[in-house]
């Protein structure tokens, strides 16, 4: 007799992150990823491709923004040059995720080329 495997649906992490200044938005950016992501420290332990759903505050907006996303970097603890630890949620490609997307890179406007360091690079 053949054993069937057991598919379990995991529930995305729901995760609230709360931006209040320009400087602590440029450093959690991550410009890079195709479609934006956010660095959240954390140190719950997560792996790469999981799935999260973020609640997302930037400065002086009072909406929190919903947006989708997976964990493509992951800075564990002690990481070399004293990195925070946490993760990179890469934004989903849907609506919601260009909508953050874009309300951050207006808000970072003209800091995006900076060589200052950030929480990933």
């Amino acid at each position: 007799m053949s054993e069937t495997p057991q598919l379990r649906s995991v529930r995305p992490s729901v995760l609230s992150l709360n931006i209040n200044s320009k400087s602590a938005l440029y450093a959690a950016y991550m410009p890079f990823l195709a479609n934006g992501g956010i660095f959240l420290p954390t140190s719950k332990p997560y792996n790469l491709g999981d799935e999260v759903f973020l609640m997302m505050q930037l400065m002086d907006d009072p909406a929190k923004h919903p947006v989708a996303g997976s964990v493509v970097w992951i800075t564990p603890a002690g990481a070399q040059r004293s990195k925070v630890q946490g993760v990179g949620v890469q934004f989903a490609a849907d609506e919601t995720g260009k909508v953050v997307r874009n309300k951050i890179e207006q808000i970072l406007a003209g800091h995006l080329t900076s060589s200052r360091p950030t929480h990933t690079l």
